[in-house]
């Protein structure tokens, strides 16, 4: 299965697919503090959140190794975290396991896309401008938590937000280690994000933020299988939270997997790695974390002379390996974290030159998806106001041709539940 193929692509060895699998492993690591602190939001122990965030990302490098035979690492995605923590749990009011059962539901459903045509209907289908605006969306609410947790921003007396106390030992160590992190990134250092891990928790340690050291992770209190509750999926909340998440697992993969497989010269590999992320984000919500994506550092692993899946089972062993340093990423404080937010954000933001802003019937919706999921809080409201207002806009300036059943269909979706909301239900 490991075996390569004779597509054009150079032969593979051994040492280049090991050296690739590590550079993969250390500019990725960083998930297991970030997705960890982001889980605990939601509810469970930081332990649990780290542990779920590591078998993740074990079950899913090694399926994409086995499956497709490519060298793409999967992680549990920047954005789709923070839709489970702060959309699916805390904005709906359900608990994290019910919020679980979410992620396997929209992850059959994509999974179900990769073994049809219908994923490829709906890329088609939904248009581009509304694509490229939950993306910038996504990564203006990743800055806005990445500025929340390092103090940055905070609560105002006379606003909604404002300035947090500049003189404040986190502000400090989070604008400090903000800067380095900018540093790192843009040289183009690698493992950068790792590095702004280490560096950020000394720096937060010298001003007396860091604890010490926790324990081993212990069988008796650790979490490995979650049992998802299905309590809610007669809701319609339930419902309102699945779609949204289901249209951004599959316009996401789909994109991320073929940019790197056109990077690697071989998109015969396509098929089996969009099932292997889907079988991979099905399996997260058994593990107990948000859906896996192919990370965009998978370019790295590429560019490193990893060709083949061998190098994504690498990673798959040295991730779980990494079960027995969380004593020590529990450390790692959310000064260290909040700068990492703030990039990835800054790098999702840049979709936005994707988007026709000259054309308004396309730019006016992909600005309310970008404008609203901030200021909601909120991923599916900010796509419900783009999606309701797309086919309204349209009709307006006499483009209705220009309309797909699909988006109507979303749009009327989102607008009941809108209704259905504002009448108590």
């Amino acid at each position: 299965m490991l075996n390569n193929h004779s597509n054009g692509v150079k032969p593979a060895n051994w040492k280049d697919e090991i050296v690739a699998g590590i550079i993969g492993y250390f500019t990725t690591v960083y998930i297991v503090a970030v997705n960890g602190s982001i889980l605990s939001d939601a509810g469970i122990s930081l332990e649990n959140g780290m542990i779920a965030t590591i078998m993740a990302s074990f079950v899913g490098c090694l399926l994409m190794g086995l499956m497709a035979n490519a060298p793409m690492v999967l992680i549990p995605g920047m954005g789709l975290n923070a839709f489970f923590a702060y959309t699916v749990v805390e904005g709906t009011g359900m608990d994290f396991r019910e919020g679980l059962a979410v992620v396997i539901v929209a992850s059959a459903i994509f999974l179900f896309t990769a073994y049809t045509r219908v994923g490829d209907w709906l890329k088609k289908a939904i248009p581009s401008s509304l694509q490229h605006g939950i993306t910038v969306g996504l990564g203006l609410f990743l800055t806005f938590i990445g500025l929340e947790k390092g103090g940055l921003v905070v609560r105002g007396e006379h606003s909604l937000i404002a300035l947090g106390n500049p003189s404040s030992p986190v502000v400090i160590a989070s604008i400090l280690t903000l800067f380095i992190a900018i540093l790192l990134f843009t040289r183009n250092v690698p493992g950068n994000f790792l590095i702004t891990i280490i560096v950020g928790t000394a720096i937060a340690y010298a001003f007396g933020l860091v604890g010490e050291p926790g324990k081993q992770v212990s069988m008796d209190n650790a979490t490995f299988f979650w049992m998802p509750s299905f309590a809610s999926i007669t809701d319609i909340t339930f419902w309102m939270a699945v779609f949204p998440l289901a249209l951004v697992l599959i316009f996401e993969n789909m994109g991320l997997i073929h940019g790197q497989l056109d990077m690697l010269g071989d998109q015969s590999k396509f098929k089996r790695a969009y099932k292997a992320t889907a079988f991979s984000s099905l399996a997260s919500g058994f593990l107990g974390t948000s859906p896996t994506v192919s990370s965009a550092e998978s370019a790295a692993v590429i560019a490193s002379k990893g060709k083949t899946g061998r190098a994504a089972v690498i990673m798959a062993g040295l991730f779980l390996s990494t079960i027995f340093l969380i004593p020590w990423i529990s450390m790692v404080p959310t000064t260290a974290i909040s700068p990492i937010l703030i990039i990835v954000g800054a790098l999702m933001v840049q979709s936005i030159k994707e988007i026709p802003l000259d054309k308004l019937s396309e730019s006016m919706p992909a600005f309310l998806i970008i404008v609203m999921i901030p200021f909601t809080y909120s991923i599916a409201d900010g796509m419900a106001f783009g999606f309701i207002a797309y086919p309204f806009v349209k009709m307006a300036v006499g483009k209705r041709k220009e309309l797909s059943l699909p988006v109507v269909l979303i749009a009327m979706m989102f607008l009941a539940d809108l209704v259905l909301r504002s009448l108590g239900h």
